[in-house]
């Protein structure tokens, strides 16, 4: 059987200050070809590179990472600020349509961090530039050491680091057999309104919205605001599988859509029980 060959999107970067480039962190794709057993594939977060249509006939699959850089304001009717920059234009252009082109063509789509943001905006929601301005909002970016620089060891800025209670009877409750996990969000930008189609998963204790999925998916349409790539274990759960596979494959994709454990955040997973579940 062949692997599921599942699309990672690129983020823009210049190198040495001259060379533009798109990069892909390597964690996202070991833990496609790693933990799923799938054959990561990465393209341009770049319009004028990368044909959608032509994109989701040959993935199985669309994972949107976490990114550096925020979705321009203008994308939900926001003036931008210069405090709030990088921004990325050219992946918000292709982010955003293959949001809904996935959903549209039933294809499963997984977003991370800046990919649940964007899953959001492309279904009319808004953003927060710094939701830890926000009364009552508890710092969600990573920990800095006294200097002000970011803290140079890796497991102290990916570690779990908030609760989050997930909605009970949804999506990731029922996946996850339990309502309460721990996650290493990172983020300064976060969902401020929900897109029209945006159902509320997983809400941390300071009630940032931490996890969502797209109602009436054909198939998984999900996000986590946390970086739920980071230490995956090398247990199978599921696969972001489709059509080339065979047909008894595709439709229990259809009917009963999991996330791949390379998705999840460890401490997710030591609750994880494998079920089942058909998403409404």
């Amino acid at each position: 059987m062949r692997k599921p060959v599942v699309g990672v999107i690129g983020n823009c970067h210049r190198v040495e200050n001259r060379f533009q480039v798109q990069m892909v962190g390597e964690r996202n794709l070991r833990a496609v070809a790693e933990v799923s057993g799938g054959l990561p594939l990465m393209f341009a977060g770049a319009p004028d590179i990368t044909d959608i249509p032509a994109l989701l006939d040959t993935v199985d699959g669309i994972i949107l990472t976490g990114a550096r850089a925020n979705v321009h304001p203008t994308r939900f009717n926001v003036d931008p600020c210069e405090k709030h920059e990088p921004y990325d234009i050219h992946r918000d252009e292709v982010a955003l349509a293959l949001s809904v082109a996935c959903v549209a063509r039933g294809i499963p789509l997984f977003g991370i961090c800046r990919g649940l943001q964007e899953m959001n905006v492309a279904f009319g929601g808004s953003l927060h530039p710094e939701i830890r301005e926000i009364p009552g909002r508890m710092n969600h970016r990573m920990p800095r050491l006294e200097n002000g620089e970011i803290h140079p060891d890796p497991t102290v800025v990916f570690a779990d680091r908030h609760d989050v209670d997930l909605t009970p009877g949804g999506a990731f409750a029922r996946i996850l057999g339990c309502e309460k996990i721990r996650v290493n969000s990172l983020h300064g930008q976060g969902i401020l309104e929900p897109g029209k189609r945006v159902l509320i998963e997983g809400i941390a204790e300071d009630g940032t919205i931490e996890a969502i999925r797209i109602s009436e998916a054909p198939t998984f349409a999900l996000g986590v605001q946390w970086h739920a790539e980071y230490d995956p274990q090398p247990i199978l759960v599921g696969r972001i599988s489709r059509r080339r596979n065979p047909p008894t494959a595709c439709d229990a994709h259809a009917r009963s859509p999991k996330l791949p454990s390379a998705l999840l955040s460890p401490a997710t997973r030591r609750k994880q029980s494998g079920l089942d579940i058909s998403v409404k």
